[in-house]
């Protein structure tokens, strides 16, 4: 992968201006990143699409034989060391795999469930004897792999588990007992990696068997959507488990689960764009044949007008989660194969704030695109023979997976809070800059149009910061029981985080003379999205923190600054985005 110049501490993006050299985009991508891409989308459009019926209906033994072929692809691999079988790729071709599995409905869940917290554990905390013995196999699929964290009574509270281990008095055996609940994979799972509390105090981490004694699978739970993707509870009774295949160390299994979900909502991010996009494709496809009052669908400015906007929100998805991809790889590359657990835990951990991101915004810009798509079918939307009436009940898991959105948006500023806490952020100064800045037009840039870009991110960065003192101030230390204050406070950062990414990738194109007029009008239609969200969360804040006078003047600065980055020429701007869309028959960027 290109070199990142410099690191980016996890986010450091609310704090600071972030340069183009520290940031990766879709157009740094190599040729190996190219390649696996192509691998991916053909094995998905060969083996997968013309057989969704089969998988729909459930057939699991399918999806499993479909899977171990991939495995022989190399699409299960890309994240294992060459050492232990795999290619050994970077967190970007992760990404790209993930985007390309994302419209394969159940068979996507399967094998991103697979390659990723399945099998993550092992790869970066497992003992040498671990990797050797489970990482051939869950690289070629010999092994299918699945991940069982979740109880009745332990689900966003992970921690809380109830599933207990005790070890045997000759010490060579673990007595696993407890059950876990909605399991992917589970109907067809060789490898369990199952969370449990040592002597009913210490959580900690095993690697199960399906052939362990004292291990029974549950009965397929019956859902409403991602129906080819297994989902069942494993219980475990007096389950034997080898001293040798506990993972990691005794009372540290949340360094391994915390840490890998933080990969999970990475990858799960790069899945729901690469859903989106195809529903956007689908879209397109039915508008341009469907006729009404003598035309079709696609040539009223109404429908030109959904597609714009849904093509600034994937050009957004798509920026973030690049750019995303870079950070973790910078941090990551060099713990693929270290001994040090903690070292490896800590870099897994440090952009847990833009992972968390990258979910939040990849599952909300599928069900905004699948939900306009299906508006557009028509009746047609909602008769099961056109792809987007699954598209839409599948798309719906998204923000229940790998942690609610609710959840990551309390972690989003709650990292925050715990950084000013610890004394690595002195809220108070940020906040007196921010509103100088506010105050005195600080966040003025000159009158060059990448200018007009780059000045709404500060504004909003400096909104935040002010919204964010002014919460500190209020609430002091119990800020993180304040819910719908750290609810609001995600939202802005989303959007910096959003509108930034952006604007950077622009930025790069534009400075390596690229094609960038698209890029241009995209990037005005994300600035104007963020800009709408931005005004509701900080005005909603400020009406809460703020009293009498200050508030009322207050709130009328914060409307009119931000009315300035809803941009001119709107309805031209979009028209000519929805028709390169158009044109092209799908996104383009």
């Amino acid at each position: 992968m290109q070199a990142i110049k410099q690191k980016i501490r996890g986010g450091e993006f609310l704090t600071t201006d972030i340069s183009v050299e520290c940031i990766f985009t879709p157009e740094d991508r190599s040729e190996e990143h190219k390649m696996i891409a192509d691998t991916a989308r053909q094995f998905i459009s060969r083996e997968i699409h013309p057989n969704w019926m089969k998988i729909e209906g459930g057939d699991f033994g399918f999806v499993a034989r479909k899977m171990r072929q991939a495995g022989e692809l190399g699409l299960l691999s890309h994240s294992i060391p060459e050492t232990y079988g795999g290619l050994g790729l970077d967190k970007v071709s992760k990404g790209i795999v993930g985007e390309a599995l994302g419209n394969a409905s159940g068979y996507s869940v399967a094998h991103s469930n697979h390659t990723c917290i399945a099998t993550l554990p092992i790869t970066y905390f497992g003992t040498e004897g671990q990797k050797q013995k489970y990482l051939p196999k869950l690289a070629s699929g010999e092994y299918i792999g699945a991940y069982c964290l979740t109880e009745p009574d332990a689900g966003s509270d992970a921690l809380s588990a109830k599933t207990t281990a005790v070890l045997n008095e000759s010490q060579s055996h673990y007595f696993l007992n407890g059950t876990k609940i909605y399991i992917t994979n589970a109907a067809f799972a060789d490898t369990f990696i199952v969370y449990a509390k040592v002597d009913g105090e210490h959580f900690t981490a095993f690697i199960v068997e399906k052939d362990f004694p004292g291990v029974t699978i549950g009965p397929e739970e019956n859902k409403m959507g991602i129906k080819g993707s297994s989902t069942c509870s494993v219980i475990m009774e007096d389950c034997e488990v080898p001293v040798e295949n506990l993972l990691g160390e005794v009372g540290k299994g949340h360094r391994i689960a915390l840490n890998v979900l933080n990969l999970g909502r990475f990858n799960l991010g790069f899945a729901t764009t690469g859903a989106a996009k195809y529903c956007f494709q689908l879209a397109l496809e039915h508008t341009k044949e469907r006729k009404q009052f003598g035309r079709s669908i696609s040539k009223f400015n109404a429908s030109k007008e959904k597609f714009a906007l849904m093509g600034a929100h994937l050009y957004a998805a798509e920026s973030l989660l690049f750019r995303t991809a870079g950070h973790i790889e910078a941090e990551l590359g060099a713990h693929y194969q270290t001994s040090d657990k903690s070292a490896t835990a800590k870099a897994m951990n440090e952009h847990k704030l833009e992972s968390a991101i990258c979910k939040v915004v990849g599952s909300e810009t599928l069900d905004l695109i699948v939900d306009e798509a299906l508006q557009l079918h028509g009746g047609a939307g909602f008769i099961k023979e056109y792809p987007i009436e699954q598209a839409y009940r599948d798309s719906r898991i998204n923000r229940i997976f790998e942690g609610t959105n609710e959840i990551n948006r309390l972690l989003i500023p709650g990292a925050f809070f715990k950084k000013a806490g610890q004394a690595e952020l002195d809220v108070r100064l940020l906040m007196e800059k921010a509103e100088y800045s506010l105050k005195n037009a600080g966040f003025k840039r000159g009158n060059h149009w990448m200018d007009k870009l780059e000045e709404p991110v500060s504004v909003f960065k400096d909104l935040y910061l002010v919204a964010a003192g002014a919460a500190y101030r209020t609430y002091g230390k119990s800020i993180q029981n304040e819910q719908e204050t750290l609810m609001k406070l995600a939202d802005i950062a989303i959007h910096i985080y959003r509108a930034e990414s952006a604007v950077l990738r622009t930025k790069k194109a534009f400075q390596k003379e690229s094609k960038y007029d698209l890029k241009k009008r995209l990037t005005q239609t994300v600035i104007e999205q963020s800009a709408l969200v931005v005004h509701q969360a900080t005005t909603g804040l400020l009406s809460s923190l703020l009293q009498g006078e200050e508030r009322v003047k207050t709130l009328r600065n914060v409307s009119a600054l931000l009315s300035e980055y809803q941009m001119g020429d709107s309805l031209k701007r979009n028209r000519d985005i929805a028709e390169e869309m158009l044109e092209a028959g799908h996104y383009v960027s």
